[in-house]
C-alpha cells in the first residue's frame, strides 16, 4: 500500500493560532493563553491536529467548487457528520464515528426535521489523513499583549492574551488505498458501511471488493477526492487571532513524497539549530533517502518559499543538484503551492499509487 508521507513548517512570527481559553489566576480574568506543552526544557507552543483539520476542511468547502462536504447533525448531547463516504468527500478522507438512535431519530420525525441518513448499526471510519500536532520547534517565551476596550464612557475594559514568536513543525499521512475503499467487515473500527450504506454501495454500482469485505468508488472518483484535499492544503487558510496577529498558515517548507507503507521518512529532517532557528538537517536527509530508497514511489516534492531561511535554502539547493546526478529518484523544489500542486496532478498519471 501506498502513503502520501510530509512534513511541513509554519511560520509564526507574531501569532496565537489556537488558544485554551481563559487562565485561571490571571491579573485579568479575560486572559487568553495559547495551547502549550510545558517540559524541563520550556514552554513549547503547540497547534492541535484538530484545528489544523477544522482549517483544512473549512477551505476545502470555501475555495473547492467538487468538494462535497458532509452535513452535520446535531443531537441532543452529541454531533455528528452524515458518515456517507459514497456520497461525502470529507466522510471519506477524514472519517468518522456514529451510532444509530431510535429516540433522536423519533424526535427528529416528530418535530419535522430533515431526517438524515437511516444507521442501522454503529459505523466508524478511521481517516486516512493523518496529521501530528503541530509543535514549536524550540522552547518559547510567551508574551501577553494588554489591551483595553476603551470606545464608549466610563472606565476601559481591559483584556489580555499570550502569543509567541516561532516555527511550527508538523507531519501528515494519507493513506492513498483507504480512499475510496469502504468496508462493512463486522469489527470494530472497520465498520465504514452499516447495510443501508452498504445498499447505497450496490445500488451506484460500486466495485466489490470481496476478499477485503469492501467496496470502491472509481479510480477517477477516488483521484478527484485526493487532488481536491491537495490543493485545499496549497490554499490553506485558518487560524485564531488572525485579526491582530495576521498569520499565514500555509507551510512556508514542506517535503513529501509518495512511499511504500506508513512509517514517516521525512521525521528528523527538519528541526531547530542550537540558536532555535529552523534548520534543515541534510545528513538526517541523506540517511532518509539511502535507508528508504526501495520505498520512494514518487520524486521527492520539496516547497520552500523563498525569502525564508534563504542560506538553509542554498544547503539544501547544493544537496539536490548532487543526489540528482546520481540517484533515480529526483528531488524537486519549487514554491509549497507549487509542490502541492504538482503532486495533485500526478495522481492522474500513476493510477497504481491507488492499489
Amino acid at each position: 500500500m501506498a502513503f502520501v508521507t510530509g512534513i511541513m513548517l509554519i511560520d509564526a512570527p507574531a501569532s496565537a493560532l489556537n488558544n485554551m481559553g481563559s487562565i485561571p489566576g490571571e491579573r485579568e480574568d479575560n486572559t487568553v493563553g495559547v495551547k502549550q506543552i510545558r517540559t524541563r526544557e520550556g514552554i513549547f507552543p503547540y497547534v492541535s491536529a484538530q484545528a489544523y483539520r477544522y482549517w483544512l476542511r473549512t477551505t476545502l468547502e470555501e475555495r473547492s467548487t467538487e468538494w462535497k462536504p458532509s452535513p452535520i447533525h446535531r443531537g441532543e448531547k452529541i454531533a455528528y457528520t452524515d458518515a456517507n463516504p459514497l456520497e461525502f468527500w470529507d466522510d471519506d478522507l477524514f472519517g468518522y464515528m456514529r451510532a444509530p438512535s431510535k429516540k433522536e431519530a423519533k424526535a427528529k420525525a416528530q418535530a419535522g426535521d430533515v431526517v438524515d441518513t437511516e444507521t442501522l448499526a454503529t459505523v466508524t471510519r478511521l481517516s486516512p489523513l493523518r496529521v501530528s500536532t503541530l509543535v514549536a520547534i524550540a522552547p518559547q517565551q510567551l508574551t501577553s499583549d494588554f489591551g483595553t476596550m476603551s470606545r464608549h464612557e466610563g472606565n476601559p475594559v481591559p483584556h489580555e492574551h499570550q502569543f509567541y514568536r516561532t516555527t511550527l513543525k508538523g507531519l501528515f499521512s494519507l493513506d492513498l488505498h483507504a480512499c475510496g475503499t469502504f468496508s462493512y467487515a463486522d469489527r470494530t473500527g472497520f465498520r465504514h458501511l452499516d447495510e443501508v450504506r452498504r445498499q447505497k454501495a450496490e445500488a451506484a454500482g460500486l466495485h466489490h471488493l470481496e476478499n477485503e469485505k469492501s467496496y470502491r468508488l472509481t479510480l477517477e472518483q477516488r483521484t478527484a477526492r485526493i487532488q481536491a484535499l491537495f490543493e485545499g492544503m496549497a490554499h490553506l487558510e485558518g487560524g485564531a487571532k488572525q485579526t491582530l496577529h495576521y498569520t499565514d498558515v500555509a507551510p512556508a517548507l514542506l517535503v513529501m513524497a509518495v512511499t511504500k507503507g506508513g512509517n514517516h521518512m521525512f521525521g528528523h529532517t527538519l528541526g531547530a539549530n542550537r540558536l532555535g532557528q529552523p534548520e534543515c538537517k541534510i545528513e538526517a536527509l541523506r540517511e532518509a533517502l539511502t535507508v528508504f530508497r526501495d520505498d520512494l514511489l514518487s520524486p521527492v516534492y520539496v516547497g520552500w518559499v523563498r525569502g525564508y531561511m534563504d542560506e538553509e535554502r542554498a544547503k539544501i539547493e547544493a544537496f539536490v543538484n548532487e543526489y540528482n546526478a546520481d540517484s533515480a529518484n529526483q528531488i524537486s523544489i519549487s514554491h509549497p503551492r507549487e509542490a502541492l500542486l504538482s503532486l495533485a496532478r500526478a495522481f492522474a498519471k500513476n493510477p497504481t499509487w491507488l492499489d
